[in-house]
């Protein structure tokens, strides 16, 4: 049985599911955090990640494991479906494509971010932090072009002034 700690004292006991670190630590508690963010609705934009809880400069806000799709084929069939606004390149050459779990396929664009992100291509992960103070409730938004300074263009129209 793997015991999911949920937060808040809320634990989610799952009988007959092993995981191999259970199997080999019965006393070790598989637990699953939700960080301090959320999904709400942004003006104009649609769905947006927000943070619950203020955050400063540098401190990490999420690390989500990403699924890596193949190279041109992949990116071709993905620019066909619903998934084209939610992945993003990957690979040292972005030869690939993945899409990001937890909410990391959600957080929206701004020249003006108030977080970077970090491509770990070994890991297969894509950390969130913050680059700037981010409030409680303000959305994190992060630079879909490279560096939180770099200013090439976006491959959409933008629905906010910059």
């Amino acid at each position: 049985m793997i015991n999911v700690r949920m937060g808040a004292g809320r634990h989610l006991h799952l009988p007959g599911v092993r995981s191999l670190t259970t199997a080999m630590e019965p006393e070790k508690e598989l637990c699953i955090e939700r960080p301090a963010i959320y999904v709400g609705l942004t003006a104009g934009r649609g769905r947006g990640v927000f943070a619950a809880r203020a955050y400063a400069p540098g401190e990490e806000i999420e690390v989500c494991p990403v699924i890596v799709c193949g190279g041109t084929d992949a990116t071709t069939l993905l620019d066909r479906t619903e998934l084209f606004n939610y992945y993003f390149a990957w690979g040292e050459g972005d030869e690939g494509c993945a899409i990001a779990l937890g909410f990391g396929s959600l957080y929206n664009h701004s020249y003006r971010p108030n977080a970077d992100h970090v491509r770990d291509f070994v890991t297969g992960t894509v950390t969130v932090a913050a680059c700037r103070p981010i409030a409680a409730g303000e959305e994190i938004t992060i630079n879909y072009t490279g560096a939180v300074d770099c200013r090439d263009p976006v491959w959409f129209e933008m629905r906010e002034k910059e």
